[in-house]
């Protein structure tokens, strides 16, 4: 499996406007082909972008993320139009001119919280859809559901965008060949989803051009990364709670691998889904973007003092590789008997 875009757009392209520049979409589409070209014959499955909500958002909405843009309610919703349509024209290239050679899949990542009403009041609950649309719709519903955007989200924008003055929608609107598109512009669907998030409805009054305000809606629990809504049922601590855990005895980790692959095993046997496979993040610690190398999420712990990197396994990377091998759970085999095995 191969990401082509992971947040890291020459400078020579963000120069002439970056993502925020339709013409972006023709210099991905051309970058995308070179690649299915060059390693199509050994890359069977293909992202074109991991978490386009972060690019749009963190990048160009907020600034915290590379390419540190401050455009919350305009340049934002460009960002992720042009990032829909590039992955549309690359999907739809390799699909007309590769698939025959390559037989490969590709698809997008998205990210998304586990989004559950703060209270059982129906606007909670509308307010948590709503929250799901605003997200993993935003990207999701042009590919994989109708091929334009989530009708809540273009009633909120266009409304919020008329009393802002604007004589049409910040969010930019697709023409009927490019719904047409984008509609199924796809071969899997990849989730990336870390922690979960409690939400209530909120009508902001905030008048200030924005994305987070267009939702009337809050977050009413701790978006770090610890699992951040106990009700929920994929809430689990993603981080450590101890000293040791920042080194090889990550006890937390191991729960949390083991919490989020049972609950993929209840979506397919349960629920039916189709789900083809797992990853985990990480492999061995890495930098993060706005924490550096403070936050160790690897199955491998790095020695960042060391000129080497010497990379030693953590526990977790144990469980993992046990848990790959026997291609799940098995009775009598849970956490504690894996632990009591490894002393």
């Amino acid at each position: 499996m191969v990401t082509l875009y992971h947040w890291d757009l020459p400078q020579a392209l963000q120069d002439r406007g970056g993502w925020m520049d339709s013409a972006i979409i023709d210099h991905f589409d051309n970058y995308a082909r070179v690649c299915f070209e060059q390693f199509g014959d050994r890359v069977p499955l293909w992202i074109t972008f991991n978490e386009a909500y972060v690019v749009s958002w963190l990048g160009h909405g907020i600034g915290i993320f590379a390419p540190g843009i401050h455009d919350p309610g305009v340049g934002v919703y460009t960002v992720a139009h042009n990032i829909i349509r590039s992955h549309v024209k690359a999907y739809h290239t390799y699909r007309q001119h590769f698939q025959d050679r390559f037989q490969g899949k590709v698809g997008i990542t998205l990210d998304i919280e586990s989004k559950e009403p703060l209270t059982l009041r129906q606007e909670d609950r509308y307010a948590a859809d709503r929250a799901i649309m605003f997200k993993l719709g935003w990207f999701g519903n042009p590919i994989y559901g109708s091929g334009d955007y989530p009708e809540v989200m273009k009633r909120y924008v266009g409304e919020k965008s008329r009393r802002q003055g604007y004589t049409q929608s910040r969010l930019p609107a697709f023409t009927e060949e490019e719904k047409r598109m984008n509609k199924g512009a796809y071969d899997f669907l990849g989730i990336n989803h870390y922690t979960s998030n409690l939400i209530n409805n909120h009508r902001d009054p905030n008048s200030d051009v924005n994305y987070e305000y267009d939702q009337d809606m809050e977050v009413r629990a701790d978006t770090c990364w610890p699992g951040s809504a106990g009700a929920t049922h994929l809430s689990t601590s993603r981080r450590v709670d101890g000293p040791d855990e920042n080194g090889e005895h990550d006890i937390s980790r191991i729960y949390y691998y083991r919490n989020y692959t049972n609950e993929m095993l209840k979506a397919i046997k349960l629920d039916g889904c189709n789900v083809e496979g797992y990853t985990a993040w990480s492999l061995m610690d890495n930098l993060e973007w706005t924490s550096g190398y403070n936050d160790k999420l690897g199955l491998y712990r790095v020695d960042f003092n060391d000129p080497n990197r010497s990379r030693t396994p953590r526990l977790s990377a144990q469980f993992y590789k046990q848990l790959v091998k026997d291609n799940g759970f098995v009775r009598g085999k849970g956490v504690m008997s894996f632990l009591h095995e490894q002393e």
